[in-house]
């Protein structure tokens, strides 16, 4: 297996496109009538959602989001809430179709249009697909994130600094230099 930080890289494109890819899937219909011709505008095609899929997408993809600026065991329990979305998706993908085409043959038949069949549109495979990547990006996630890189304490929320009296000429220029108010007392 490669270094783990060679696959930080890699790993969080394929958990953000994977995660983003399902949530957008998921709210496209996986199931559609088969309608054609003088029928056509009589179906119903608002059946064959399963708005789950796009909400656990999300999830994920908001896991991968607070992952990349967390550290240690935040960064290793968000890593495991995005396994358990994932998870979830991959499950909702596999036990969505089947309910997508019995909402859109309930759509169909609301509006008394019989012999319509139904069928799997191909955003249902892409959800799949994505979900199942998603989900092997959150495992390398849990396994390796320990040893990703972390962002600099730069980004951490302010910690109180002397107040200028208490500075010297030099820290004085230096907090002028990088665009801080050495005279700012509320930062």
């Amino acid at each position: 297996m490669p270094e783990p930080r060679r696959l930080f890289g890699p790993s969080v494109l394929a958990g953000l496109a994977g995660a983003g890819l399902a949530a957008f899937a998921g709210g496209r219909a996986w199931a559609s009538p088969d309608a054609t011709g003088g029928t056509a505008a009589l179906v119903d095609r608002s059946g064959g959602h399963v708005p789950l899929a796009a909400a656990l997408g999300l999830v994920a993809l908001a896991c991968w989001g607070v992952l990349l600026v967390t550290r240690k065991v935040v960064r290793r329990v968000v890593a495991a809430l995005g396994v358990v979305a994932s998870a979830g998706l991959v499950v909702t993908s596999g036990l969505g179709r089947s309910s997508a085409l019995d909402s859109a043959r309930a759509a169909t038949l609301n509006l008394g249009v019989t012999g319509v069949g139904v069928h799997t549109t191909a955003w249902w495979w892409v959800g799949l697909v994505a979900s199942l990547v998603a989900l092997a990006a959150a495992v390398l996630a849990v396994r390796l994130c320990p040893a990703w890189p972390e962002m600099g304490s730069r980004y951490d929320a302010p910690v109180s600094r002397p107040a200028a009296e208490d500075m010297s000429e030099v820290d004085l220029w230096r907090a002028i230099d990088q665009g801080r108010d050495p005279t700012d007392h509320d930062h």
